[in-house]
């Protein structure tokens, strides 16, 4: 990771890797990358150089012709309801762990779907809290780095998805 690199890290998002400086913890001086969320400036992010667990949650991000293979490549492909609510969530709360786009984009449409088909058949009915949870997780994640990468808001992506 360098300096100017754009990153994914964990929830936060996009970011962008400002700075390297030396920081005192538990008594020790250590490396630090300065991250700053590029929808969140208000914010800083230290992140230890020597962390193994930096290398889980820091992501490359994609370039637009990756994107557009992986819309495309998506376009069609059924979304499975999983009935069982244990390991739905289970399933999602991974997903959003790795943070594989391909499984983003799968989650975000199979959410999407049920929730559509349950306002169709009973407009009272609604998608289960920690359904919508994860679909509010999943759409952040994956609209922010389209966003960021294609050069559009935030709030044309869920739509760009669905047209190619």
């Amino acid at each position: 990771m360098n300096i100017g690199d754009v990153i994914i890290y964990g929830s936060h998002g996009v970011c962008r890797v400002t700075g390297l400086q030396d920081m005192c913890m538990d008594e020790k001086i250590r490396p630090y990358y300065v991250l700053k969320p590029v929808y969140h400036t208000a914010s800083t992010l230290y992140v230890s150089a020597i962390s193994d667990r930096r290398k889980t949650e820091i992501r490359h991000i994609l370039s637009a012709d990756e994107i557009f293979f992986l819309v495309k490549k998506l376009s069609s492909k059924d979304h499975n309801w999983i009935k069982d609510n244990r390991k739905r969530k289970e399933l999602y709360g991974q997903v959003l762990a790795d943070g594989n786009r391909s499984e983003l984009i799968e989650m975000i449409k199979t959410l999407r779907s049920r929730k559509q088909e349950l306002k169709s058949t009973n407009k009272d009915k609604k998608l289960q809290d920690s359904d919508e949870c994860f679909l509010k997780d999943a759409e952040k994640t994956l609209c922010e780095e389209f966003a960021y990468v294609l050069n559009i808001k935030r709030e044309e992506v869920i739509p760009f998805i669905y047209e190619q």
